[in-house]
């Protein structure tokens, strides 16, 4: 098992900026993938972006690419999503998951074992 705690999300103005961690216990961190998504009101939990075991490897969804910047520290076991250039349509609840390491990159939400329990981020106008 892998517990996962998100925080850092909160308010801010568009244009602004926020770093989202993901602290995680239990199993050994570094033996996973992690993976962001986000989800708004009435929607559907969306992929954000992906990160490595290793952190070499990373991939963002094109909504985000640019602005957003994931990342992870294997010695703290946390992982870290830095956004920039917020928009209001960024505002969602963020979720980190982690999963077992696969052949091609995992974007859909099942294929992540553990989940946070989210925080809430939102960008005013």
């Amino acid at each position: 098992q892998v517990q996962l705690v998100e925080s850092g999300g909160g308010l801010v103005q568009a244009g602004g900026s926020l770093r989202l961690s993901c602290a995680a216990s239990g199993r050994t961190f570094s033996r996973y993938v992690m993976g962001w998504f986000r989800q708004a009101p009435g929607k559907e939990r969306d992929f954000v972006a992906f990160i490595s075991w290793s952190g070499r490897s990373t991939y963002y969804a094109d909504s985000v690419k640019g602005r957003f910047t994931v990342s992870r520290d294997n010695a703290k076991n946390t992982g870290y999503l830095q956004m920039s250039s917020l928009k209001p349509e960024d505002t969602a609840v963020y979720y980190c998951a982690a999963g077992v390491d696969r052949i091609t990159i995992p974007t859909p939400a099942y294929e992540y074992d553990y989940w946070g329990q989210g925080t809430q981020v939102t960008v005013s106008s």
